[in-house]
């Protein structure tokens, strides 16, 4: 297994870990193997699925061919133990798996292990040419692209436009979290954000300190020796915009465990006034509450400093295909039919997780112009050109749950947040600490 650089004894400890996984998993693996070809010959390309409505069910059944069938198997719905549940089984070589959706923060990591095969140059450079820049960035890894570009999700700012009318605030022009914030409290709105102890709220720190203008690692090639850069008057400012919101009326009273669920139920009440989340949640309200939609505004994410362009954030999938498939040439080809822009605009039909190209959104016959009013789509594409994805590294589980660890509950963050942070985060990379 390939480690970054100078990883030293916390190396050593997780190479010892994966093996133990692996140990544990030997018996179940030869069994998850044998479901890769079926009985007539024919070869079932295994596709290991993060939760959605049925998008990558269609498109898998779009894309089998006479040589071979995509089957998938769904992964939980927690991103976290997405990864754990594919890094085990690929610690043990387990050739069960031909083809995986990667989240973004974690494809460093698979990749730097050495669990993904080769994408093809052919392929990379097909891909490179049609994806949003953000999406190409998400699935780069030490100068080579790693996954496939496979949807691009972006969050804008979604605001209630009886609300702001009444507060008479101007939402044709860019607007500041300090803004958005004075505007709710004044006028008994609630701001929706997702902060529970998840990797959803590393997303919103991330963008609140990338719209500062900083990052919260650099040179992360480098492996441990890492610049880890949240202390600094980005990671400042960022936190003294999660301690406004969760000090203010604004609040809402489950801020502190509210995901996107939570948040799109807060922006329904009553007291809904402006919230951030991802692309799919505009088709939420509309089976249930007929008309809702006509009172749903949409403009870019908020800005952290007024007069910095906001950046923001970037999810999406990336389709990886296993180092240990008995399969990886079919599984390549597969994976070139599932990213292609028609199934990329299948997949944001059903899902509303919108394509990693401006082709995908263009495809079918402008399906999507049928289901979502052009100018949001226009808002979509333009944010993902802005989009600032998560720091890329090997580390990023052990980043992520540092920040998570020591900027939770909101209600808990000050301006010596930023230091501690970054004291704990580097002690854990070090072996100095435990999460």
């Amino acid at each position: 297994m390939k480690h970054p650089p100078n990883t030293g004894r916390r190396s050593r400890r997780h190479r010892r870990r994966g093996l133990a996984a692996a140990a544990c998993l030997v018996t179940i693996s030869g069994l998850l193997a044998a479901c890769s070809s079926s009985g007539s010959g024919k070869t079932q390309l295994v596709w290991y699925i993060n939760p959605d409505s049925g998008g990558q069910a269609k498109v898998a059944a779009n894309c089998s061919t006479d040589q071979y069938t995509i089957t998938t198997q769904v992964l939980p719905q927690d991103a976290n133990e997405q990864r754990i549940q594919l890094a085990r089984r690929l610690a043990a070589q387990d050739s069960g798996i031909d083809i995986m959706s990667i989240d973004p923060p974690f494809t460093a990591e698979f990749s730097n292990a050495g669990f993904l095969a080769p994408l093809p140059q052919s392929l990379q450079d097909k891909l490179s040419q049609q994806s949003f820049k953000s999406a190409t960035d998400a699935a780069t890894w030490d100068g080579k692209m790693v996954v496939a570009p496979f949807w691009s999700n972006t969050q804008v700012l979604w605001y209630r436009k009886s609300f702001v009318q009444k507060a008479g605030i101007d939402m044709s022009k860019p607007v500041t979290w300090d803004q958005i914030i004075n505007a709710a409290a004044a006028n008994g709105g609630k701001v929706a954000v997702q902060s529970n102890k998840y990797e959803g709220y590393v997303v919103w720190i991330n963008a609140l300190i990338s719209g500062a203008g900083g990052e919260i690692a650099t040179d992360t090639t480098k492996g441990l020796d890492m610049k880890l850069e949240i202390n600094s008057p980005a990671g400042e400012k960022a936190a003294a915009v999660i301690e406004k919101l969760a000090h203010s009326s604004a609040a809402p009273a489950d801020m502190s465990v509210a995901q996107e669920g939570q948040a799109g139920t807060t922006f329904a009440t009553p007291q809904g006034s402006f919230m951030v989340n991802w692309t799919y949640i505009y088709n939420n309200y509309e089976a249930t509450d007929p008309g809702f939609n006509k009172d749903i505004g949409y403009t870019r994410y908020p800005e952290t400093v007024q007069g910095e362009p906001s950046r923001p954030p970037y999810g999406g999938i990336g389709l990886g295909v296993s180092a240990y498939s008995n399969h990886v040439d079919q599984a390549m080809k597969a994976v070139e039919c599932l990213t292609s822009p028609e199934n990329q605009e299948v997949n944001a039909e059903i899902t509303g997780n919108m394509p990693a190209s401006q082709a995908g959104y263009e495809a079918n016959g402008n399906a999507l112009q049928k289901i979502y009013p052009a100018p949001l789509l226009k808002l979509f594409q333009q944010s993902l050109d802005e989009a600032a994805p998560r720091t890329r590294t090997p580390y990023w589980s052990d980043i992520s749950g540092g920040l998570q660890s020591t900027w939770h509950p909101p209600s808990g963050v000050s301006s010596s947040t930023p230091a501690t942070s970054q004291t704990f985060i580097d002690n854990v990379l070090h072996g100095r600490s435990l999460l």
